[in-house]
């Protein structure tokens, strides 16, 4: 039953995250490209002051899936940098933590290109 209780709080807090993006895009003229580089951001800045780390042991994938993981990845792998090489840590650990992700979306990407033909706007 354990099991089952960590897909249920992942989906939900997975969901909750989905939810507050399409709230934002249906009340606020903000684009979707903005509410990405703000969900990642939040990420970045809710890790560096401790209170992310809670919420990804509680809900494991549906914490570390959605952007605002991304952004916990990308502190993670900066505060890890800085502890191991100094301040070269800080250019280095979010590329170094991030790069099997960063990957993935572009052969994913280039994937999609090859086998999906484009059709201009209009």
């Amino acid at each position: 039953m354990e099991n089952v209780m960590n897909y249920v709080w992942a989906f939900v807090i997975g969901g909750g995250f989905c939810v507050i993006a399409q709230v934002l895009i249906d009340l606020t003229k903000l684009t979707p490209a903005r509410i990405l580089v703000l969900y990642v951001v939040a990420g970045v800045i809710l890790t560096g002051v401790g209170l992310y780390q809670p919420l990804v042991d509680f809900a494991g994938a549906g914490a570390t899936v959605p952007l605002t993981g991304f952004g916990y990845s990308l502190a993670k792998g900066v505060e890890k940098a800085l502890s191991e090489r100094g301040l070269i840590g800080a250019f280095l650990g979010g590329l170094t933590a991030t790069a099997g992700g960063i990957t993935t979306a572009m052969v994913c990407g280039w994937l999609a290109s090859v086998v999906f033909r484009g059709k201009p706007k209009g």
